[in-house]
């Protein structure tokens, strides 16, 4: 437990160091480099490798780690598995290139790639770096990643292209999110939510989504119906367990609390901080109304981990200085207790991310 808290701790102070984009003087040329740039390059870089040093040298952390090495070797015999397309051809491109044997070295590969995306995806999105990054680390999606590579990877994609929506490149929207279903179909999802999340809501908007939670909680076996006629696989598996996270209900409620009580800081005048805020309502319908649906974090995550980036906006947006503070202080205490309590559930056999091996000295 002991090198995730030194981890946190030092990128998180790294993540502090990063300069708002905005805050960097722009130099004329097309190849300019400013001294600003070069800081936060340095700073990222160091976060980088930093998580991904700790995440490419585990070994047997995972509750699918072992799960994972016989897709892999079954993907080397040209023998069925259940992975999507992509994914099988990216294991065989690096058999080709390391071996069929060296495992560690795709772990640390799909690491990179998932760390590379959630980088960019903070950097772009963030109004502050820092304290995005601060919860993304306590949050546990970085640690989360150790579990289900294929869906942490795509998360951090589907992060990483929201950015083109703001940006009005649905073509890069699209494409990006079509690359990450050849790893995992879920993010799918994201194509039709993401868009419908952007678009302003009328007032009836809401009532009729009052009326969807509650066809979820009084229709469960028509919907389960829906979902087992496009993925029968999950029926009856290991995965149709019909539970929720009460965690997951919790932070969506606080948040959505905390972003109501600082509403005449203006923050919903950002088209973006709109969005968070609508997707973080969806989350909590899903949490509360889906629990007939298997893998239910599958698609609940999708929609609460741009909670990164509320959070920091309602802060920013606090415009007494002694309050904004406050607020600041009292978030990064309470998410510094949150962070202690998630690597203590990681403690049983069904996460399996503590304690910390590594390849190195075992």
């Amino acid at each position: 437990m002991l090198i995730y808290l030194i981890l946190a701790a030092v990128t998180v102070a790294l993540g502090l160091l990063v300069e708002p984009k905005e805050n960097i003087v722009p130099v004329t040329g097309a190849n300019a480099f400013t001294r600003g740039k070069l800081k936060n390059f340095s700073l990222l870089f160091g976060i980088f490798f930093s998580l991904l040093a700790v995440s490419a040298c585990r070994i047997a952390i995972g509750n699918d780690y072992w799960e994972y090495t016989s897709i892999f070797s079954l993907i080397s015999q040209n023998r069925y598995v259940s992975t999507e397309f992509g994914f099988n051809f990216f294991v065989r491109v690096c058999h080709f290139l390391f071996g069929k044997e060296n495992y560690i070295v795709i772990f640390g590969l799909i690491a990179a790639l998932t760390i590379f995306f959630s980088l960019r995806a903070i950097y772009a999105l963030g109004e502050k770096f820092g304290y995005s990054f601060f919860l993304y680390m306590i949050f546990g999606i970085y640690l989360s990643g150790f579990n289900s590579v294929r869906y942490y990877l795509v998360l951090a994609v589907a992060m990483f292209a929201v950015k083109f929506l703001f940006t009005k490149e649905y073509e890069k929207f699209v494409l990006l999110i079509l690359l990450a279903s050849t790893f995992h179909m879920a993010v799918l999802f994201c194509l039709v939510v993401y868009p419908l999340a952007k678009l302003r809501w009328k007032v009836w908007v809401y009532p009729v989504l009052g009326v969807f939670a509650a066809s979820l909680l009084a229709f469960p076996n028509f919907y389960r119906r829906i979902i087992f006629f496009f993925y029968p696989f999950y029926e009856g598996s290991v995965y149709d367990t019909q539970t929720t996270s009460v965690v997951q209900i919790a932070r969506c409620v606080v948040v959505l609390l905390f972003a109501v009580a600082f509403l005449k800081t203006g923050w919903q005048e950002k088209e973006q901080n709109r969005f968070y805020f609508k997707l973080n309502l969806l989350a909590l319908i899903v949490y509360c109304c889906c629990s007939f649906m298997p893998v239910i974090s599958r698609i609940g995550y999708f929609l609460n981990v741009f909670q990164i980036f509320l959070i920091p906006s309602v802060i920013l947006g606090i415009r007494k200085k002694w309050l904004r503070i406050v607020v600041t202080v009292a978030v990064f205490v309470a998410g510094a207790g949150y962070f202690l309590f998630f690597l203590h559930t990681c403690k049983d056999e069904a996460t399996h991310i503590v304690p910390y091996w590594n390849w190195i000295t075992h």
